[in-house]
């Protein structure tokens, strides 16, 4: 058991700290909005669509290009991969192009595909998060991964960053039915750790993170200002907020 602190605040006993990873543990908008203009890209080369339809696609999918964001409401970044393509084939349908599911889905895997080989300009580490992660696995507590991406992508992004052997558990968007904030992953991972929610904790940027770990019961959820919520949408559900991952410690032993 570990004492993390957080900012001014100390969270006792924590055997297990679980991690959303995007706007956690990696920068959020430029993962995101690369991957997106990579998928729209190859489903209006597939249709022989043009640049006008590659913009609408990108905001459907959920960037906001003049903002600079990812939109609030998602989905992409927020909801599971399923309803990220839902969104794809719903402004499909729009335009007339109907029973596009499955040009969709071959081009989200070529887009995964493509990215792989050049994931230097997806992925951006946030300050502090790596270190952060070592620190907690030497110091015996259990850390996970929970996240509405694919697990097989949040592997790959864990690999690159170099922390993929600070993780017990990776669990993606696919292994569970109710996503975010339904508490189902962690459920699933508290099974696989045999470990119980009074001694975990939840870490993310989004409300549906923080309130994730609230349905699942757990000790704590810590709100971070690196993604989708504001300070004040996170205080309504949590005292435990922090700019970023590098304002939360292990704290030292105790005597």
């Amino acid at each position: 058991m570990i004492d993390l602190s957080v900012n001014s605040k100390v969270i006792h006993d924590v055997g297990l700290v679980i991690f959303d990873k995007d706007g956690t543990l990696i920068e959020l908008y430029p993962y995101w909005s690369q991957m997106v203009a990579l998928r729209a890209r190859i489903i209006c080369e597939t249709l022989g669509l043009g640049a006008e339809h590659q913009a609408g696609l990108r905001w459907a999918l959920g960037v906001d290009e003049s903002a600079g964001r990812l939109r609030h409401e998602g989905p992409v970044g927020l909801k599971k991969r399923e309803v990220v393509l839902k969104a794809a084939t719903d402004y499909l349908d729009g335009i007339g192009h109907e029973d596009t599911l499955g040009l969709c889905e071959q081009a989200f895997d070529r887009a995964d595909e493509v990215s792989s080989s050049n994931l230097r300009r997806l992925i951006r580490p946030i300050q502090g998060a790596v270190s952060l992660m070592g620190a907690l696995r030497d110091r015996g507590c259990r850390v996970a991964l929970a996240t509405v991406d694919v697990s097989r992508r949040a592997r790959l992004a864990m690999e690159f960053i170099g922390a993929s052997d600070t993780l017990d558990l990776i669990v993606g968007g696919e292994e569970v039915v109710r996503s975010k904030p339904a508490p189902e992953m962690i459920h699933i991972i508290l099974g696989r750790l045999g470990i119980g929610p009074s001694q975990a904790i939840m870490v993310g940027d989004a409300l549906s993170d923080v309130q994730m770990g609230i349905n699942a019961g757990l000790k704590a959820s810590i709100g971070l200002l690196t993604g989708f919520a504001t300070a004040e949408h996170l205080r309504s559900l949590t005292p435990f907020i922090a700019r970023d991952v590098s304002e939360l410690a292990v704290c030292p032993r105790r005597a």
